[in-house]
């Protein structure tokens, strides 16, 4: 179960050489992504066979890495424009869980209506 606060954003990019560490990947972070690597958001990098993840993030004092390798298949991640995407939490965990998200069917949800600037017609 991943525990991330609400307010921190996921971020991937495309596939990157996984050699690179901590700086090579603030530096793609800053490249590629645009973003701030200190920004304490989640930048996800993974390789071009897709079996291998890795996220690096602010943790306060210093970088931090985590890193995971799939022993058989891939991780489908949604394909990744040219300056990354955002993930949400959750299609992040699913990806992790080994779902596919661009075949996951969403069902219609309450959303509030848009505040509109003019209410009554004018006389």
């Amino acid at each position: 179960m991943l525990s991330i606060p609400p307010t921190t954003k996921l971020w991937y990019g495309s596939a990157v050489d996984l050699r690179l560490g901590f700086d090579g990947l603030a530096n793609r972070v800053r490249t590629q992504l645009a973003a701030d690597p200190l920004s304490g958001h989640l930048f996800v990098f993974t390789n071009r066979s897709a079996n291998r993840v890795k996220v690096r993030y602010w943790g306060g004092h210093g970088y931090c890495l985590w890193c995971s390798r799939l022993e058989a298949g891939r991780y489908h991640f949604p394909a990744a424009t040219a300056t990354g995407i955002e993930l949400t939490v959750a299609q992040f965990a699913m990806i992790l869980d080994g779902i596919d998200t661009s075949r996951v069917r969403r069902f219609k949800r309450y959303s509030p209506p848009t505040p509109t600037t003019a209410r009554y017609p004018s006389a």
